[in-house]
């Protein structure tokens, strides 16, 4: 359907841009978090995904399916913490796992005094990796049942 209708590549489109701020909060926040305040990295990356949430649910509901109203809005605000949480379910295993696996290859590839460390390196990208594939699973079960009312 994305491939052929210029309306749904369009909210594609903007799904990914929301997505991309989510991305920048997500990031902001998670680094703050663990870095900065020493917060253990899953559960750091669990609070910046539920910040990054919130802010994706309002550019989507106003900007992405600004069409989408026949739904009352705490029902689509359920449908959307629903698959956000089924993201989230998602996104937990698959980054603790990732990010012990990448810590360790970082630390044998990295040069000692690197501009970052091994860790800063592996749950960055672990991060962006989630990111990414949550973003199509969201994508996907939002659109055909959070904005199932949008033509």
């Amino acid at each position: 359907m994305i491939a052929t209708v210029q309306k749904e590549r369009t909210r594609f489109l903007r799904f990914a841009v929301v997505g991309t701020i989510g991305a920048v909060i997500d990031f902001g926040i998670f680094n703050l978090l663990s870095s900065l305040a020493g917060i253990p990295a899953v559960i750091a990356s669990m609070i910046s995904f539920t910040c990054a949430v919130i802010s994706n649910f309002t550019w989507n509901r106003f900007w992405t399916y600004p069409d989408s109203r026949s739904k009352k809005l705490s029902s689509q605000v359920i449908q959307f913490f629903v698959i956000n949480l089924i993201g989230l379910g998602i996104r937990t295993p698959l980054f603790a796992g990732l990010e012990k696996l990448l810590t360790n290859i970082f630390y044998s590839i990295l040069p000692a005094g690197f501009l970052v460390t091994p860790v800063f390196v592996a749950h960055n990208s672990s991060l962006a990796f989630v990111i990414l594939v949550v973003m199509l699973w969201n994508f996907f079960a939002n659109r055909y049942w959070t904005y199932n009312d949008v033509k």
